[in-house]
This record gives structure tokens, sequence and C-alpha cells, in this order.
């Protein structure tokens, strides 16, 4: 799949709300590690739906004490009234105007910029070493540099389980071709209200014939600050 054809398919919009065929999915999440406007479309749109259910689970409580008008003898006709229907386009259009010139262009922004926050160095395939400790504030994400091996995987894929072993997080890093040195690559853990304990990250490498490896399994001692 090419960027046009992800275009024409709004293969962004149908991946996020899980309406892509199987078949269709997996061209398009091949198609992200070669494409960095859909995968920001994706990560923006991630974010955008992430601060949405935070600010919802922050309403008001004033807002929940609205006292709700009582539906007239008509029933739900009496919705379509111009003294109801009339603020009620109105406040719609005001919320839509809010998410296209606001919300929206502050997270593709955020998604553009460095992620600044906590952040630890992972040496991959690195047997026998330490746990990595980090100290993400409640709900702060936080970024992971990982020193990855030399060896001829073209990208890797990065997962995280949580103490109880439950898959937390998960996404693809692309690495470009083949590489004969080792080469560092930085990936953002986004924001979630994680419980400190041990995490685990696991890396596979994918090779030149499409075959995945896993390569390295880290422990993660998250500490959370208050």
């Amino acid at each position: 799949m090419d960027h046009n054809e992800a275009v024409r398919q709004k293969a962004t919009e149908r991946y996020l709300l899980d309406e892509l065929d199987p078949e269709v999915k997996d061209q398009f999440e091949e198609h992200l590690f070669d494409c960095q406007d859909c995968a920001l479309d994706v990560r923006a749109a991630a974010m955008f739906v992430e601060q949405s259910k935070i600010a919802l689970a922050e309403t008001p409580a004033s807002a929940a004490t609205v006292p709700v008008p009582a539906p007239a003898k008509d029933g739900w006709l009496a919705w379509f009234r111009p003294a109801l229907a009339i603020p009620l386009v109105a406040l719609l259009l005001v919320v839509v105007a809010y998410q296209n010139f606001v919300t929206y262009p502050h997270l593709m922004a955020a998604a553009t910029q460095p992620q600044v926050g906590p952040w630890a160095s992972v040496n991959v395939s690195t047997r026998g070493g330490s746990s990595t400790v980090i100290r993400p504030q409640q709900g702060e994400g936080f970024s992971l540099l990982l020193n990855l091996p030399p060896e001829s995987f073209t990208r890797y894929t990065v997962d995280l389980y949580n103490p109880a072993q439950k898959l937390e997080w998960s996404g693809p890093v692309s690495t470009g071709n083949a590489r004969d040195d080792a080469e560092r690559i930085q990936i953002h853990i986004p924001a979630s209200n994680r419980q400190a304990g041990t995490y685990t990250l696991v890396v596979h490498g994918i090779t030149p014939a499409g075959e995945s490896q896993e390569i390295d399994r880290t422990a993660i001692d998250l500490q959370i600050q208050n």
C-alpha cells in the first residue's frame, strides 16, 4: 500500500476505528514503517483520543447537575423545536471549531516536537544486566533510548508488558536498511495511569525476509512519583 492508496481508503481513520479487513490492516501497518505522514496522523489521532478521554473524565461536577428539561408531550419531536435545536447546533459548532482550530493542531504540534520528560537508556541484547529504573510522574509518559545491536534487522517491534504480564503498549521501530554498526533510537511510551512495579520490555527484530525474532527482554523498574 502506498500513501495515495492509504489516503483514498481513509486508512488512518478506519485503522483507529478497527474497521480495516485483516489483510488491509497488515498492509497499512507495513506502510506505517515507511510513511512518516501516515505514522504522524495515527499518532496525533491516538493522542487526541487519549486527551479526550481525560477531558471527559474531568467533567466539572456543576456540568453534571444541570437540570434536563422534561420532554414535551409530543416526545422526541420536541428536540426539533427552534428554541432547543438552535442552541444545540450552536454548541456543536463551537465544539467542532475548538477541536479543529485548537485541540487538533496542538496535538499535531506536540506529536512533532521532541519528547521532554523522564527517560532511560536500554542496551538491547545485553544479557544479565540489571533492571532499568525510570521515575515518571503519575500519568506521565516516558522515553527509552534503545542501543540496538549491529545485526541485519530492517526494523524492530517493541512490546511493554505490565507487572501482571499483560500487554500494556506496542509499537514499531523503523531502522532503514541493514546496519554494520550499533544504532541508537528513541521511542516514547505514551502517558497512562500506570502503577509502580516491574514492567518487561520485549524487543523483536524483523529480518529482511520478514521473520520476527525476539532478541531482548529488559526489566523496567517503574517508580511512580507523586
